[in-house]
C-alpha cells in the first residue's frame, strides 16, 4: 500500500489498528463491489445455451471479458453486450450472478 505523505514530507500516522482498518477496508470493497454477470448465447429456442461472456457492472459502465474468442471492452451498460451476441438462430441473455444460489 502507498503511504500519504504530508506537506512536511512525513507520512500520516495509523487512525486505528490493523484490526479495525481491514474491517473498514472489507466493509468499503462490499459496498463498492461491481455487480456480476453473464451474457448467456441461446442457440436455437432453448435448445443448448453456453456462456459467452462475463462482466462486471460499475455505477456508471460496465466491462466484459469474451471467453470463446479475444474480446474485451467497455460499454456504457451491460444491456449493450446483448447485440453483441445475438445473430441468426442465436439469442443473448443477461444473467447476473446470485451469489447465494446453490452449485451442484
Amino acid at each position: 500500500m502507498t503511504t500519504i505523505a504530508t506537506p512536511g514530507n512525513r507520512p500520516l500516522p495509523p487512525a486505528c489498528d490493523e484490526a479495525e482498518f481491514a474491517a473498514l477496508l472489507t466493509g468499503a470493497v462490499a459496498v463498492e463491489a461491481p455487480r456480476l454477470f453473464a451474457v448467456v448465447e441461446e442457440f436455437g429456442e432453448r435448445a443448448d445455451a453456453r456462456i459467452a461472456a462475463w462482466g462486471m457492472a460499475f455505477p456508471e459502465h460496465a466491462e466484459l471479458v469474451g471467453i470463446h474468442r479475444p474480446l474485451r471492452m467497455s460499454l456504457n451498460g451491460p444491456e449493450s453486450a446483448l447485440p453483441l451476441f445475438t445473430r441468426d438462430h442465436t439469442r443473448a441473455h443477461l444473467v447476473w450472478v446470485d451469489p447465494t444460489a446453490e452449485q451442484d
